[in-house]
């Protein structure tokens, strides 16, 4: 039985986060893109009114402030819906940003599929691929709320540029508030040797819920949460490699180019094993009731233990 803590949206996860981390360091500047309520900074913005900035509907100019802030010494977050947070100001986050290696902190709330009624234009589904393939850039993939705030306390900590992906729709919560976490460090939930579920995000919950499905069957399954899709824990995915022979990967994104195609990047290089990659299969996404979706694009427990069984077979 998966052991569940609650139910919250990680969005929270990063508000509550970032007033904590407001009180403890003065320099903490948050900036927002006129969504200030709906990405949970408006609790910032109330407890430090004088250390926030709403730049309006201009993402490019969000992130350029935010270089400005970082090179004046402050650490800034510069918050809003994924999908703009990374696609339009993406030159900015390359050139102003990563290639001068500031330290700035990008936060993309409404992430994956289940923003579901606001439609595709709303659904980032592929930030994880652009922001992963940026030199400099650490990208952090929550998967619960208090992940999320863990993740948003150890950004802080550490200099350069951090995209974090959090969400609006309430999860379960699933890790406790003492569980370790460390940037870089993935974290074994379950071990088992027929196969290995490595998984981010909110998909974490799923897969343990696979994995019960398949343990009835007497399928003996490990599972591993790989918050940090970069820098990936390559040594985590290479033992899960010697150890299960199989693998399956599952995220609220794009397959391409995607946490998958991390895991598969580390895999050709060290321990080749068959693959199976659960995600957005190269479309983009519809609208509907966050449950629907996620039924409809083939993201569920069953859907991963049907990869499972699938990627088994596969095996040499």
């Amino acid at each position: 039985m998966v052991e569940v803590y609650g139910k919250k949206a990680t969005r929270y996860g990063f508000g509550e986060a970032l007033v904590e981390l407001g009180k403890e360091n003065p320099k903490i500047f948050v900036l927002g893109a006129d969504t200030a309520g709906s990405v949970a900074i408006n609790t910032f913005q109330e407890a430090f009114p004088e250390r926030f900035i709403n730049v309006g509907v201009a993402e490019q100019n969000l992130l350029g402030m935010a270089a400005g802030l970082a090179v004046r010494g402050w650490i800034p977050f510069a918050v809003t819906y994924g999908v703009f947070a990374s696609g339009r100001p993406w030159e900015q986050i390359r050139t102003t940003i990563c290639y001068s290696n500031l330290n700035v902190k990008i936060g993309g709330s409404h992430s994956g599929i289940m923003v579901g009624p606001d439609g595709p234009t709303h659904q980032a589904l592929e930030e994880i691929s652009i922001m992963r393939c940026l030199p400099r850039m650490t990208v952090i993939v929550p998967c619960d709320l208090n992940e999320t705030k863990k993740a948003t306390f150890e950004a802080a900590k550490i200099s350069g540029p951090v995209y974090i992906r959090f969400g609006r729709e309430a999860v379960p919560i699933i890790t406790k508030e003492s569980a370790p976490f460390k940037i870089g460090r993935a974290e074994t939930l379950k071990e088992g040797t027929d196969v290995a579920i490595l998984a981010c995000g909110t998909l974490v919950y799923e897969s343990l819920m696979a994995a019960e499905l398949l343990a009835k069957k007497g399928i003996s399954v490990g599972v591993i949460n790989i918050h940090t899709v970069k820098p990936i824990d390559e040594s985590a995915i290479i033992k899960a490699a010697k150890e299960c022979g199989a693998i399956v990967t599952a995220e609220e994104h794009q397959v391409l180019g995607g946490f998958g195609s991390a895991v598969a990047e580390v895999l050709v290089k060290n321990n080749p094993v068959p693959v199976e990659m659960i995600g957005i299969q190269d479309t983009f996404g519809e609208s509907g009731s966050p449950s629907e979706l996620m039924s409809h694009f083939h993201l569920k427990d069953v859907d991963i233990a049907n990869a499972a069984e699938k990627v088994i077979k596969r095996k040499r």
